[in-house]
């Protein structure tokens, strides 16, 4: 597939949160991310918003869904959005209802391994149980709380091209990418590349970067559509 740009409106206030989709579209993103942040603060009324005013722009749902997977996938789904996340350490049969939802409503399944003893078998996984997408993410408590011990801070580069091997499915890179690593995923055959904190949003805030955002946006969009089939 040809590479998609995302970007995660991790932010938890609505009106910021369509500022930067508007300005981030503009700059040629592909995806808008209701980040998990947005979905606490905001929940279906924020996804509706999004999808009020961006028509057939597609929408991910951070929900990182541990349980209750078909309700929370459906109402998701209801509110206009594409794209629903389960998480590969939910029970299998929460990842099969969230699975039989988006096949029930028309929304793809994004699967995220963050956490998982095994980050390779954990995208194996999800790929088994019906999951059109992996997401092989590294936390965000985890990457700080191990760069406060002075050790090397982990990165989902670690592992990328293993996890890229394993599955057959689109694989996204999350968790603490710097910008050059973001551009660079493609090269290891992860198509979806997803731009937010904290390459976009303040990590510490999360409130939108200060400096030339679009301008920024528009340049990092440029580089990954420049790259062909993955």
């Amino acid at each position: 597939m040809k590479p998609i740009v995302q970007i995660s409106l991790d932010l938890t206030n609505i009106d910021e949160a369509l500022e930067t989709a508007a300005l981030a579209l503009r700059a040629g993103v592909d995806w808008l991310e209701a980040g998990t942040p947005l979905i606490l603060a905001e929940g279906l009324h924020g996804v509706r918003k999004l999808r009020e005013a961006f028509p057939g722009i597609p929408i991910v749902a951070d929900l990182k869904t541990m349980d209750g997977g078909y309700l929370e996938a459906e109402m998701m789904a209801k509110a206009g959005a594409t794209h629903v996340v389960v998480m590969a350490r939910a029970h299998e049969e929460t990842i099969k209802v969230v699975v039989q939802a988006g096949a029930d409503y028309g929304v793809k399944v994004m699967g995220d391994n963050l956490g998982c003893p095994d980050m390779v078998e954990g995208a194996r996984r999800l790929e088994k149980l019906g999951c059109d997408y992996v997401i092989h993410h590294i936390g965000y408590d985890e990457r700080r709380g191990i760069a406060a011990q002075g050790l090397k801070m982990p990165s989902p580069m670690d592992q990328l091209k293993e996890v890229v091997n394993a599955v057959n499915v689109p694989v996204q890179a999350v968790g603490g990418l710097t910008l050059e690593q973001a551009i660079q995923c493609p090269e290891f055959g992860a198509p979806l590349v997803v731009l937010g904190a904290p390459l976009t949003i303040d990590a510490d805030s999360f409130k939108t970067a200060d400096g030339d955002l679009e301008g920024s946006l528009r340049l990092i969009c440029e580089k990954i559509h420049a790259y062909g089939e993955v």
